[in-house]
Formats: C-alpha cells, sequence, structure tokens
C-alpha cells in the first residue's frame, strides 16, 4: 500500500491561516502589511471564496492608503467579485469619496457594470451618495444608462427614496 497522497489543490493549516491574515490585513487597512506582502510576491489580485479581491475588501471597508499599495503593486480595479461588484461600486454604495476618487485615478471606468446592469452610479444614487455622483458624472458616466432591467440611475433613486441624487440626476434633463 502506498500512503495517500495529499490533494494538491487542498490547502494545509499554515497555508488557510496565511490566508486569511493576508485577506485580515486588506479588511483593517494594513497598507504596510500588505505592501511588504506584495514586494515579496504576493500576488495583488488574490481573491477569496466570495470572489472579493484585496482591493474590494480595502475600498468596502475605506481603506485609501491600503487600496494604493494594492494598486501600486498592480491590482486590477476592474475585478468584479461573484456578485458582479467592483471595487468602485463598493465605494459608491459605502459613499466613500477618497476611495472613489483613487480608484478612478488608477483606471477604474465609470461605467463598468455587472451582469445585473448596475454600474458605480447606479449604488451613488439609490443610497443617496451626491458626492460620489457628482465625482462620477464628472468623470464621464452616462446618468441616462439603464441597468438590465431598463432602469435609470435617477429612476433608481426615486424608488430608493434618495432625494438629493434624484434632485442632481433631474437637474441634468
Amino acid at each position: 500500500m502506498h500512503p495517500a497522497r495529499p490533494d494538491p489543490n487542498e490547502l494545509d493549516d499554515d497555508t488557510l491561516a496565511f490566508v486569511r491574515m493576508v485577506f485580515q490585513h486588506a479588511r483593517s487597512g494594513d497598507a504596510d502589511a500588505l505592501a511588504t506582502l506584495l514586494a515579496q510576491g504576493l500576488p495583488p489580485n488574490l481573491r477569496n471564496e466570495r470572489g472579493d479581491s484585496l482591493l474590494m475588501l480595502a475600498c468596502y471597508h475605506g481603506h485609501a492608503d491600503a487600496a494604493r499599495v494594492l494598486l501600486e503593486h498592480g491590482a486590477d480595479p476592474e475585478l468584479m467579485n461573484d456578485a458582479g461588484q467592483t471595487p468602485l461600486a463598493g465605494a459608491a454604495f459605502k459613499g466613500d469619496l477618497a476611495v472613489a476618487t483613487l480608484l478612478l485615478d488608477y483606471g477604474a471606468r465609470v461605467g463598468t457594470a455587472g451582469p445585473n446592469g448596475k454600474h458605480a452610479l447606479m449604488f451613488a444614487a439609490m443610497f443617496n451618495r451626491s458626492d460620489i455622483a457628482r465625482l462620477l458624472l464628472a468623470r464621464g458616466a452616462d446618468p441616462r444608462a439603464p441597468d438590465a432591467d431598463g432602469v435609470t440611475a435617477l429612476a433608481a433613486a426615486q424608488r430608493m427614496g434618495a432625494a438629493d441624487t434624484a434632485a442632481l440626476l433631474a437637474a441634468l434633463g
């Protein structure tokens, strides 16, 4: 009998602990730890079981410094998670102007939409994030671009009772 060989696709406990630590660095915004790991060869587009990249987690949790380190090391600002959301959509949802600006400065596209057709402006509109909506519009977002159901950012804002963004978008004509 030969001893059972480990499955090369299975991660051992030490590797799993390391991976959990890496993702915790992104969630908590530990830019220095991420910079060290990236300099040692950590893939900048590493994703978890939900498809969230390190960049998505740093952005969603409002850590601009960690996001900058990831972007400087080649993290893809367009990489969607399993729900079809980009880091920019996450920043728009959270209302984080600094992170949204950083992502745009590093190549995130304002019009990228997931399979449901929702783009960052729609998230900003729905959750009444006027500053984000203004930024996205200034960077070229199309306020008339509908989602997969034909709903525009204005209609989405109105449905959600987001008065400020609805007024902003309605004023565009």
